[in-house]
């Protein structure tokens, strides 16, 4: 199911050229989000990892996306100054092959929040620290697309299945259908 609305649209901009790899942007997020807030620093929290091509000398800001049930639903390649890297390099995503972007504590995957809080911040705090100027925040409008992904529509079904049963499933998507 599809279904377009009017949104503001939050964006973090990284300018490769700046960033410097001093990683303040992660130290920033990590004391943002300890408990209590702000009272100790452990990038393993940071929900921003700066990630650096040893070769290349090139340090590149990564956020922590959206989680995936599984080991890579999506095949990504970045590229570089002209070098391609694979799916996993510089992937935004917490996902079950690799820590990067899991709650150290719990396990659980993290999502950059922007710094959402009450009273709200300026803009995150992230593009707040970063001197060089590497990160930016942006708010502008968009139409954006809605769609409830097929993995996790598929994950929830089974969830639901082994709770309540097929058979009980399959009646009530059929009452339902009938319905509408």
């Amino acid at each position: 199911m599809v279904h377009s609305t009017a949104n503001k649209v939050k964006e973090i901009k990284v300018d490769l050229d700046k960033c410097t790899g001093c990683r303040a942007c992660e130290m920033a997020c990590s004391a943002c989000h300890a408990t209590p807030k702000y009272s100790s620093v452990n990038p393993a929290r940071s929900r921003i990892r700066v990630i650096k091509d040893v070769l290349k000398d090139v340090y590149v800001p990564v956020r922590a996306g959206d989680c995936t049930p599984a080991e890579c639903t999506g095949r990504h390649a970045y590229t570089v100054e002209g070098k391609e890297y694979p799916e996993c390099s510089f992937c935004g995503v917490s996902c079950p092959a690799r820590d990067l972007f899991k709650e150290p504590d719990s396990g659980l995957p993290v999502k950059c929040d922007m710094c959402e809080e009450l009273p709200p911040l300026s803009g995150p705090l992230c593009v707040q620290v970063c001197r060089p100027g590497a990160l930016s925040y942006a708010e502008r409008e968009a139409e954006v697309a809605h769609e409830t992904p097929q993995g996790e529509l598929e994950v929830a079904l089974k969830a639901l299945i082994n709770r309540q049963g097929l058979r009980n499933v399959r009646d009530s998507v059929a009452r339902r259908s009938q319905q509408e």
